[in-house]
Order: C-alpha cells, then structure tokens, then sequence
C-alpha cells in the first residue's frame, strides 16, 4: 500500500473476526501496511463504529476493544466536523450514497487518500475522485 488509502470500518472489524479467517488475514495484511508505510487512514467515526461492532456482534471485551481503537488511532486519524457532516450530505445528495458511506467518502478525502478500501462501495467504482476497492473480493 504504497499510496494514502483510507480504511472503512468493515476493515478493522473483521481483524477481530475469527469466523472469516480469510477476511481476517486481509484485514490484518492492510492495517499493517498501513501503519508500516504510514499511508493509512481512518476517522473518529471508523473508530466509534469499529468499537461498537466488535464489542456488540463480535463479543469482543470492551477492554480489548478499547486497546485495539487506540492502537488503530496511531494511523492517521481524521477528526470530523461541522463542515464535513454539511458535505457529507452533500455528497449523499450528489452520488446517492448512504449518509455514513458519504461520511467515510468525505473523511478519505480530507486525508488525502486515493484509495478507499470497502466492502459497503461498489469495488472499482469512483466517488469524489477517490477509487474504492474491497479488499475482501475475489480476485
């Protein structure tokens, strides 16, 4: 992972996910990529939903979890705000996409990232100038 690439939740999420061993190994090939190359990126809100998901569906302990989010906020890490929500809905206007998924999409862009990786966008497809693959799809 050689360019800035932003990493959706889903990612993060199934670094804890035992039951996908495949998507498992990905995710944590990607994060350590990313944190190697210094060229990953995520947001409070990954972080808000990664904890929530893995603590609610995974049952992963909330101390785990808790440790893992400030391991992950070391990568870098987009702080939202008033104007991002107001384009976020934006982009939800223009592309049709989720609000959350414009969230994501807007976040990548204030990071700078090229890439997007995701499974909840269509893989290959381009939003906002930002490519968007699923690291979990068949190649």
């Amino acid at each position: 992972m050689s360019v800035r690439s932003f990493l959706d939740t889903n990612v993060l999420v199934y670094s804890d996910d035992h039951d996908a061993p495949r998507k498992q190994r990905r995710s944590l090939e990607l994060i350590a990529e990313a944190r190697r190359g210094r060229t990953g990126a995520i947001s409070t809100q990954v972080l808000s939903e990664y904890f929530a998901t893995v603590t609610r569906k995974l049952g992963v302990a909330a101390e785990v979890a808790r440790r893992k989010v400030e391991l992950f906020a070391h990568l870098d890490l987009v702080l939202l705000g008033r104007d991002d929500v107001l384009a976020a809905i934006d982009l939800h206007r223009l592309h049709g996409l989720s609000f959350w998924d414009a969230l994501i999409v807007r976040a990548a862009r204030q990071a700078r990232c090229a890439v997007l990786y995701s499974e909840d966008l269509q893989h290959g497809s381009k939003v906002d100038g930002l490519r968007v693959l699923n690291p979990f799809a068949e190649t």
